[in-house]
Order: C-alpha cells, then structure tokens, then sequence
C-alpha cells in the first residue's frame, strides 16, 4: 500500500509539489509571524534586563514595553533607592520611542542617560569613538546595531525631528540601542526632573527577594520589579497579540485543509476508473480510503518539513540585513505538526470517502 501511496504522488509530481508548496508557505506564515512577534518580545526584554541591574523600579501603573509612558518619577528617587540597605547603586534613567523611518516597526527605543554612573552600574564600554557630551545632540550606539545598519562613527541619526551625530560606539549591549544625555531628553519631553526608571543593583551576598521586598514595603507607590521577570512580563503585556496569533494560526491551518481538499479531491476524480480495477480486484473500500488518507497526511508532513526549512532559510537571511528576531520554538514548531496534520486528515477525509463508496461497475466504465 506504501508504494500505491509514493506510485500516486508520483503520477502528478507538478500538482503534488505545487500541494506541498502550498503548505510550505502557510507553515512559513505561521512560524514567522509567531517567531518574529515572540522575538521582537524577548529580544528587548533580554536587552532591558542586560543592564546590570537586578531589580527596576518603575512608576506605578506603567503599561506596555519601555518607552511608552510618560517621565512620572522624580530623579530624586535614585538617591533614596541608594540609600536603602542591601542596593549598591542606583541609577536613573529615562526611556523614549521616537518615530524613525528606518525603522522596522516605525519606532526606536533610546536611553537617556548620565553616562558616567550607566556605565558604572552596567560596566558598557565605549569600543570606538567617545561618550556624547552633556546636553549635545550626540548619540552613542552598541557595536551589533552598528554592523547590521553599516554605521560608523560621524554619521548621523534623525531624532526628535533634528540630526544628532554618532560620536562612539561601546559594548555590551544591553537597554536601548542608542543612547543621548538624560538632561537633554527630559528637556525634549518637557519633563525637567524626571525619570521613567530607576535601575538597582543589589549588594552582593544579598538576595533579589530580599532587597525586593524591602523596597516594596518603602516605597509602595512604585512598582518593583526584578530583572528576571521582564520577559514573563513583557510576553503578558500584550493579550490582544495572542489572540491574533491563535486567529492567524486557524486561519492558516483552515487554508492547509482546503489545498488538501482540492488536491485530493481532483486525485479522486481523476483515479476513478483506478478505485474501480482496484476494487474489481478485491481491494476493500476501508484500505482505498487509507490510502487517499495516507497520501493527504504525506503531503502535508512534506509541506509542514518544507515551511519549517523555509522559515530557518528567511530567519538566517533576515539576520544579515536587520535586527528583528524570529523565535522558533519548538512548542510552536509541535503545533504546527498537530495542526497541520490534522488540516491535511480532516482535508482529505471526504475524497476518502467519496472514493470509498464508489461503484465498482460505475467506477470501470468512467471516462
């Protein structure tokens, strides 16, 4: 029955590699658009949390991703922090996304910094180049942004509707890609003062928990918290993502099934005058709807392996030209599998049956 199902396939290559292909690319949509959503997540949760510190301390009700609210603490607030026994330093930061036209998503996160005590907490290290001056409209990038947009030191970035010019390059990189002087983003904002985060590094041989609740319990009104759990907290900030992605991913399973359907539908139509010689032979309806089942679920493993190794080849391809992430996970990559063959059964299940309950004699005389 094996070689039947392979002799099928075979009979057709063009409408079978057209099937498979047709799956490949709904496979592709659902790892790429899952991947690239949970790995623009990460990766700048993974950057936000490589700063060196192990505790943020944000105003409390912030909502969404870094940069999206408004400079509500007040500057003072680091010194207070640095003060609390169990921190070792504190630093104030102010985090902003501003409209950029090269950028993927439209936005970029900057920091706004005091550069000597950033550096300091975070131990960034300026590679090429100088730190920007206080109050100059100068920016400071990491190396890796730097090889991905083929920058170098002198060249120019649009900011805050004005040109601000790379004056140095440092590592490691962690926080927002760019970075100005704090004074000068609080006076852009109007926002003289204030700050939209507090970074806290704990003293050593004291534990995260530890300081954490003691800030807590002093400082209420703030939110506290630990490093660790940015990337939990980023992925639960955006619901209304999920649910497009569930939508997405039935959508894509419901397009599967109908390229199955199709195929296997014009295969049995095609074959009729065969289900007939084959069941004149002897072969029972269950064993010929096995088959045209067997070859459905064959077409859709080989188009969910083609739209995995199209995904690698697009993911490994995006890398050389931006800094967007895709995340294949293997938790999706076992749902598309559950999906896909599951599309590719129920897709194939009613040219099973029709082929099953063909006439024998009707079947031999189709023309």
């Amino acid at each position: 029955m094996d070689s039947l199902v392979f002799s099928n396939m075979l009979h057709r290559p063009a409408r079978t590699l057209v099937s498979v292909l047709g799956i490949s690319v709904g496979v592709l949509l659902i790892i790429f658009t899952v991947g690239l959503a949970n790995g623009t997540i990460r990766e700048q949760a993974s950057r936000e949390g490589n700063v060196g510190a192990e505790i943020f301390v944000r105003a409390s009700g912030s909502l969404g991703m870094a940069g999206s609210d408004a400079f509500r603490l007040d500057e003072s607030l680091a010194a207070e922090l640095a003060a609390v026994d169990g921190v070792a330093a504190a630093v104030g930061i102010g985090q902003n996304s501003v409209d950029a036209a090269d950028s993927n998503a439209g936005k970029r996160l900057i920091d706004g910094v005091v550069f000597d005590e950033y550096a300091a907490l975070s131990g960034l290290k300026i590679v090429e180049g100088r730190p920007f001056q206080s109050m100059a409209d100068e920016v400071v990038i990491d190396t890796g942004w730097q090889q991905q947009r083929n920058l170098t030191v002198g060249d120019t970035l649009l900011l805050y509707d004005r040109k601000f010019t790379i004056v140095g390059t440092y590592e490691p990189a962690g926080g927002a890609r760019v970075k100005i002087d704090r004074g000068l983003m609080q006076q852009q904002l109007g926002s003289e003062g204030k700050i939209s985060t507090v970074l806290v590094k704990v003293t050593p041989g004291r534990t995260v928990d530890d300081v954490g609740a003691v800030l807590t319990y002093r400082f209420p009104d703030n939110q506290i918290i630990r490093t660790e759990d940015l990337e939990e907290l980023y992925m639960a900030g955006f619901p209304a993502m999920n649910i497009f992605l569930n939508v997405f991913i039935g959508i894509a399973a419901v397009i599967s099934a109908l390229v199955i359907l199709l195929t296997m539908y014009t295969t049995v139509t095609e074959r009729t005058r065969q289900i007939g010689i084959m069941k004149s032979l002897g072969m029972s309806s269950g064993k010929i709807a096995l088959t045209i089942t067997q070859e459905a679920l064959l077409i859709s493993f080989l188009g969910i392996i083609g739209g995995i190794v199209l995904t690698v080849v697009l993911r490994y391809g995006l890398n050389f030209v931006t800094t967007l992430q895709v995340e294949i996970s293997p938790t999706v990559i076992a749902i598309v599998f559950v999906v896909g063959l599951l599309g590719g059964a129920v897709g194939g299940l009613y040219p099973a049956l029709r082929a099953a309950r063909l006439d024998a004699v009707e079947a031999l005389s189709y023309e």
